[in-house]
C-alpha cells in the first residue's frame, strides 16, 4: 500500500485533475534543516533534532514539514548543489534518521516533503565527474567552442575540455532537458527527446520513486521552470512535468509536487499539485509582505504593501493575480502562499515588529490558498541583517542568510538550539535581548505563538476557512473583509491606524470564532491597529453584496 492508503497502479480516469483531499486540508511548515534543531553539538541542525522537536510542531497544528534539501553536498549553495540525491548529507544524519522521522511523523498524523532540485547537480556529482571526462556523454549541457556564450557557461579544464552551462553558481552544472528550439548553428541545443534529457527524466523518477517507497509523501521542486532551455510559454516544460504528474498518479497516488514555479496558472494546469507566488515572479506575493527590507533583489520596488504599518498598501494587486491564477487552475490545485522563505525576508522585517503581524497570520489561514509557514516566524523570529555570507546564501545584493538564523526555541545563550559554542553555529544566533523564543512564547496565551496555534486550530476545525472552497470580498483594503463559503466572516487590519468597514448584513449576530481587536455591531466592524477576527454567520443570514462581489472561487 502507498503512505496514503491506495494501492500502487490504480487511480481513476482524470483523477489528476485533482489534488490529494489531505493537501487541500494541509498546513505547511518549512525547515531549514541546518537552522532548526542540532541534536549532536555540532552546531548545525539535523534530521534527529527535527525529530525531537516533532511534539512541538503537532501541537502547533502543522501537519506537513517541507524539509529544505538534506542530500549529500559540498553546500557550496546550502544544499542546492547536491552530489547524491539518494543518500542523506552525514551533517544532517543518515538514510535511516530520515526514516526514523519519516516514521515519527507519521505518528502524529504528520507528512514529510523534501526538497527536489532536477535542474543541476554539484560539480562533484558521479554524473558530472563522468561528463567532463567523456565527450560523448550528455547528461549536461556542453560547447566545444571557445568563446561560447560567456554568461553561465565555464570553462572545463579537464578531460573533453570545452564549456559547460551553469545554473546560478559555476558550480552547479545545469541538467540536459534539451531545449525547446533546437539549432543546428547552436550543437548543444539538443531536442527534448535526445538520449541525454531522455536519461535524465528516467533518472527524476528514480529518484522520486526511492523516497517515495521510503515514506515521503511530495517534494517541493526547486526552479521548476528552467529545466528546459530556451522554451517559451514553457510548453516543452510544462509537458515533462505533466508527464511527471501522469506517472505519479499512476504509480504513487496520494503523494504530491509543490513547485517553486511563481507562476501556479501555468504551472498547476501543467500538472503540478500547487504552486507558489513568489517574491521574484510578479508581484502578489510582495504586495502582501515586501516592506522595501530585509533580502532585496534586483527586483522592482512596489511602494507600500498591505501589510504595512503605516497603512499605505493595498489589497489590489493581490488580488488581481489570485484570481487570475484561480481561474486558470479551475480546481486541479492550489496556489501556496508563504509567510517568508529561505531566500527572502521573514514576517518579522526592518519596521514591522512580532506584535504587527498576527493579523497577517489570520489572513494566510483563512484565505483560500494553500498556507506555508517558514520556520520560526510563528513566534516572530527576525530577519536578521548584517550577517556573513554561509555557503552561497549571498546572492549577487540578496543578503538571504538573515533569513536562515537558528530557531529561537528558549531564552538561553544558544537559544536551545545546539549545545555547541556559538562559535561553531551554522549561523549566529539573533543577538537582539528582546528575540523571542518558543518557550516563553508556549507560557503567554497572548503570545504571537498562540495566536498562530489558535487560527490552524480553527482552520482544521472549520472546513469553510481551508484551502480550495468559495470567497466573497466585502471591503477592500482596510479592514479587508471577506466571507467565507457564505458562513464566515473575516476581518483584517494590517495597519497600525483603526479602520471601518459596513456590516450589511440581517438576522442574528454572528457567532465569535477569534477576535483581536474587532467589533462588529449592527452600525458596521471597527477593527483597531493590527486586529483580525473571524466570525460563523448565523444560520439565514443574508450579507447584501457589495464592494468587489466578483471575487469568488468555484467549489
Amino acid at each position: 500500500m502507498a503512505l496514503d492508503g491506495q494501492p500502487h497502479g490504480t487511480v481513476g480516469a482524470g483523477a489528476h485533475r485533482r489534488p490529494p483531499a489531505w493537501l487541500s486540508e494541509a498546513v505547511i511548515y518549512q525547515i531549514y534543516p541546518a537552522a532548526f534543531a542540532d541534536s549532536n553539538g555540532d552546531g548545525i541542525g539535523d534530521l534527529r533534532g527535527v525529530r525531537e522537536r516533532l511534539d512541538h510542531l503537532a501541537w502547533l497544528g502543522v501537519d506537513t514539514l517541507w524539509l529544505s534539501p538534506c542530500f549529500a553536498s559540498p553546500f557550496g549553495d546550502g544544499g542546492y548543489d547536491i552530489s547524491d540525491y539518494l543518500t542523506i548529507a552525514p551533517r544532517y544524519g543518515s538514510n535511516e534518521d530520515a526514516d526514523a522521522l519519516i516514521e515519527a511523523a507519521r505518528a502524529r498524523g504528520m507528512r514529510i516533503m523534501f526538497d527536489l532540485v532536477p535542474g543541476h547537480t554539484s560539480h562533484e556529482h558521479p554524473w558530472f565527474l563522468e561528463s567532463i571526462r567523456n565527450p560523448d556523454d550528455d547528461r549536461y549541457i556542453w560547447s566545444d567552442r571557445v568563446g561560447a556564450p560567456v554568461r553561465g557557461w565555464i570553462p572545463n579544464h579537464a578531460g573533453r575540455g570545452g564549456y559547460y552551462l551553469a545554473n546560478f553558481y559555476a558550480i552547479q552544472p545545469a541538467l540536459n532537458f534539451g531545449y525547446a528550439r533546437p539549432d543546428p548553428a547552436e550543437p548543444w541545443r539538443q531536442p527534448v527527446d535526445a538520449p541525454g534529457p531522455r536519461a535524465n527524466r528516467a533518472a527524476l523518477r528514480e529518484v522520486m520513486a526511492y523516497w517515495f517507497d521510503r515514506g515521503v509523501s511530495g517534494f517541493r521542486v526547486d526552479m521548476a521552470a528552467s529545466l528546459v532551455k530556451d522554451d517559451p510559454g514553457s510548453v516543452e516544460t510544462g509537458r515533462l512535468w505533466a508527464e511527471m504528474r501522469d506517472w505519479i498518479d499512476r504509480e504513487y497516488p496520494g503523494r504530491i509536487l509543490l513547485s517553486e514555479w511563481g507562476d501556479p496558472k501555468t504551472s498547476v494546469p501543467a500538472g503540478f499539485h500547487a504552486d507558489f507566488f513568489l517574491h521574484f515572479t510578479g508581484t502578489a506575493l510582495r504586495s502582501l509582505w515586501d516592506n522595501g527590507t530585509g533580502s532585496q533583489g534586483s527586483w522592482p520596488a512596489i511602494g507600500p504593501c498591505y501589510f504595512d504599518p503605516d497603512g499605505g498598501g493595498s489589497m489590489g494587486t493581490f488580488l488581481d493575480a489570485w484570481r487570475e491564477a484561480d481561474k486558470a487552475i479551475d480546481g486541479a490545485g492550489h496556489i501556496a502562499l508563504p509567510t517568508a522563505n529561505h531566500d527572502f525576508s521573514r514576517l518579522t522585517c526592518g519596521p514591522r515588529t512580532r506584535d504587527m503581524v498576527a493579523p497577517a497570520f489570520a489572513f494566510l489561514l483563512t484565505w483560500p490558498t494553500l498556507p506555508v509557514i517558514y520556520y520560526g516566524d510563528e513566534i516572530g523570529m527576525r530577519y536578521v541583517p548584517g550577517l556573513p555570507d554561509k555557503e552561497g546564501s549571498q546572492l549577487d545584493a540578496e543578503a538571504r542568510q538573515g533569513s536562515r538564523t537558528p530557531m529561537q526555541w528558549d531564552a538561553s545563550a544558544g537559544a536551545g538550539f545546539s549545545t555547541a559554542g556559538a562559535e561553531r553555529y551554522y549561523l549566529p544566533v539573533d543577538p537582539a535581548p528582546d528575540r523571542p523564543d518558543v518557550a516563553t512564547e508556549r507560557a503567554d496565551e497572548g503570545s504571537l505563538l498562540h495566536h498562530v496555534h489558535r487560527l490552524i486550530a480553527l482552520r482544521k476545525q472549520t472546513p469553510a476557512l481551508r484551502s480550495g472552497g468559495t470567497v466573497r470580498v466585502l471591503h477592500r483594503d482596510y479592514p479587508f473583509v471577506y466571507l467565507r463559503g457564505e458562513s464566515h466572516l473575516v476581518v483584517v487590519n494590517g495597519r497600525r491606524e483603526p479602520a471601518g468597514a459596513p456590516w450589511p448584513a440581517s438576522g442574528p449576530a454572528p457567532r465569535v470564532l477569534a477576535a483581536h481587536g474587532v467589533e462588529l455591531t449592527a452600525s458596521g466592524i471597527q477593527a483597531a491597529g493590527f486586529s483580525y477576527a473571524v466570525y460563523e454567520l448565523a444560520p439565514g443570514a443574508q450579507v447584501s453584496a457589495y464592494e468587489d462581489a466578483d471575487v469568488a472561487t468555484a467549489d
